[in-house]
């Protein structure tokens, strides 16, 4: 068995080359060689193939290709390598989350020169002496596309719009793009005019902030982020020719591409001052096989099409926590060249490999109703916050809200800020005011809004904190000194009796392990108060502010001491005696616990103990033999005994050690 890889390899190649008119040697005929070519649809249509396989002339042979070329006017890539063996289509690595869907927007910039003048315009105005035959032959010489996107002034407007896009839709949730650009003059270009689009950006900022105005809507949504828009960074990455400008330099040096492309991959960093190179403009370069998971949108300013326009777009598909899709912006009008390149391809190929972003407004709108018919369809308006909060009581409900929720908001997030979003952007608000409500009475930490990214939660977050709830402070704790007067300001009984209860589950929860047997036996009181007093929200209020008032008492009594040995001596007397021991047995498995303390403490104030695990087992085992040697426990019990007892051990550690003699 033998693989051949690499064979554009210089140095091999000149030890087979043939003499002139020779043809090329063979280097072994063996059946059992299996030949593994990467990349396939590059340069095997080539005499390299040929040679190759004149060098290998019997071996196996496998090509693996993204894109293999399938067009009818090229050697295509199954009548080199044979018929697929297996394909992975878009479709697929979408639906197993291995790609991110991509979604097309196509936006125009005409050409605006000095005095607001069209390219077109002073165009048609120099050459106006001129005949339409001479004119469309000018136009035709001079003119080209490539020449009218290198010119200064469409590079200019083309940056500034592509840089306000970006900052009002890619980059509040983190993410970077690439710019692709016509020329490697156009990409040199591209870098210095959106250094200054930057510069004008941040002056409009700036000004709007000291006069607080909201216009424009879309630079109001973006003023939190004017700090990280003053650290933007954008670099050109292009390959050097001998008589480039000493100018380009910086831009053809590979230790300058290389720093600045490992910045681009990093997140945004204010702490360390790093991750702020947002926008990275290429030609040829980094469009086939540039793996950088944070890009999310590619802006398109130079015709491609066929296998390399499928190659580009496949930079933004690359999965992110929290990156929903990819974006193409196309400045060129390639939705055309972009459908030819994909009916080349097979139907599922081209379904759902580029959609449109307006097809999302549908979707928009179908998340929009499955979230909201939560409620209107049990007689509830969004406004009725109270009851809304009220009804995500029930855990299956609150469950089904937070996943309708959550992909709302992701599709909101990815419209915005675009006009159609608007619509929706009012009750995303309320949305959000009665999830951060419910989230907070509930303690549900499931119920989030994860899905919502920057753009979203921003609005979001301002909404709630208007209505007078700050979604940043954590629920009020049982234990807190402002717990009682925190449940007078709510309004009715039933919402305070929901705070109170839930409050209380919560407390209990999170202290279970600490002392099992008694926070068990809290749990089971609780639940007795809530059938007791079911729908009798009044009497419910009063039972349960007793109950929290009584179990406050009990533990701000208890010393520090106590604490530490009570859950091990009642962990001892619920296995040994039911939990109802006489009053001699009593005392014999109190003298027993603070034996068995001492024994913990002496192993668990060991450096990084509950990092060992070979030590937690050592205290087990310790613990058995000690509950066996006593008699403690019945044999049969002494193991999950001892393992519960090293978990409220773990639970209780700073108060054992703080405690100890």
């Amino acid at each position: 068995f033998g693989m051949v890889q690499k064979m554009q390899d210089q140095d091999l190649a000149k030890n087979f080359e043939p003499s002139q008119g020779s043809p090329f040697p063979v280097l072994n005929d063996s059946q059992e060689i299996l030949l593994l070519v990467d990349e396939v649809h590059r340069s095997h249509t080539s005499t390299l193939h040929a040679r190759l396989m004149a060098a290998l002339p019997n071996a196996a042979k496998i090509g693996f290709t993204g894109t293999p070329i399938l067009e009818q006017d090229k050697k295509q890539t199954h009548q080199i390598f044979g018929s697929f063996i297996d394909t992975y289509k878009l479709d697929q690595s979408q639906e197993d989350g291995a790609t991110v869907p991509i979604v097309y927007e196509g936006r125009t910039v005409e050409g605006v020169v000095r005095n607001g003048d069209t390219l077109n315009a002073i165009f048609e105005e120099t050459f106006r002496d001129r005949t339409a035959e001479e004119i469309r032959d000018i136009r035709e010489q001079y003119a080209t596309p490539r020449e009218v996107r290198e010119a200064k002034e469409m590079v200019a407007a083309t940056a500034r719009d592509i840089l306000r896009h970006y900052v009002t839709t890619v980059m509040p949730d983190g993410f970077k793009g690439q710019v692709v650009a016509v020329s490697r003059r156009a990409a040199v270009r591209y870098q210095n005019a959106l250094v200054e689009a930057k510069k004008e950006l941040v002056r409009e900022l700036e000004h709007l902030a000291q006069s607080g105005g909201s216009e424009p809507k879309d630079l109001a949504a973006v003023l939190p982020y004017l700090d990280r828009i003053r650290q933007l960074d954008f670099a050109t990455v292009i390959s050097g020719a001998q008589n480039d400008p000493r100018s380009w330099r910086k831009w053809t040096r590979q230790s300058r591409q290389d720093a600045y492309v490992a910045d681009f991959k990093n997140p945004f960093d204010p702490e360390r001052g790093q991750g702020y190179t947002a926008l990275l403009v290429v030609v040829n370069m980094l469009l086939t096989g540039f793996d950088a998971p944070l890009e999310q949108a590619l802006y398109i300013d130079r015709p491609m099409q066929g296998y390399e326009l499928l190659q580009a777009i496949a930079r933004v598909n690359r999965t992110y926590p929290d990156k929903e899709v990819g974006l193409v912006v196309d400045y060129v009008g390639l939705a055309g060249h972009l459908d030819r390149a994909l009916e080349i391809y097979t139907a599922n190929d081209i379904e759902g490999a580029l959609r449109p972003i307006e097809d999302l407004v549908p979707l928009l709108r179908d998340r929009y109703q499955r979230v909201v018919s939560l409620f209107m369809s049990r007689g509830l308006t969004l406004q009725d916050t109270e009851a809304c909060v009220n009804l995500l009581r029930d855990a299956r409900i609150r469950a089904r809200f937070t996943v309708a929720l959550q992909q709302f908001l992701q599709t909101l997030n990815t419209v915005l800020p675009r006009p159609e979003a608007l619509p929706y952007v009012e009750d995303a608000k309320q949305l959000g005011l009665i999830r951060t409500k419910a989230a907070k009475r509930y303690r549900d930490q499931h119920l989030t809004i994860a899905g919502a990214e920057a753009k979203v939660r921003k609005l979001i977050d301002d909404y709630v904190i208007a209505r007078g709830v700050d979604p940043k402070v954590p629920p009020i704790d049982i234990m807190a000194a402002e717990f009682e007067e925190h449940v007078e300001t709510i309004g009715s009984p039933r919402a305070k009796a929901a705070e109170m209860e839930f409050a209380a589950r919560h407390h209990i929860r999170r202290h279970y392990q600490e002392d099992p047997v008694y926070y068990q036996k809290l749990s089971e009181r609780l639940e007795e108060i809530l059938q007791t007093f079911a729908d009798n929200w009044d009497a419910q209020v009063e039972a349960l502010r007793g109950f929290i008032r009584q179990y406050r008492e009990t533990r701000e009594e208890m010393s520090r001491e106590d604490r530490a040995l009570r859950p091990f001596l009642r962990l001892l007397s619920d296995a040994a005696t039911d939990g109802r021991p006489c009053p001699g047995e009593r005392e014999h498995l109190a003298a027993a616990t603070v034996e068995l303390v001492d024994v913990i403490r002496d192993e668990i104030s060991r450096v990084d103990f509950w990092r060992k695990p070979i030590a937690q087992d050592k205290l087990r085992h310790r613990i058995v033999r000690f509950l066996d040697d006593r008699d403690l426990v019945p044999f049969e019990q002494q193991e999950p005994v001892a393992d519960q007892i090293v978990q409220t051990a773990r639970a209780n550690h700073t108060r054992l050690v703080e405690t100890a003699q």
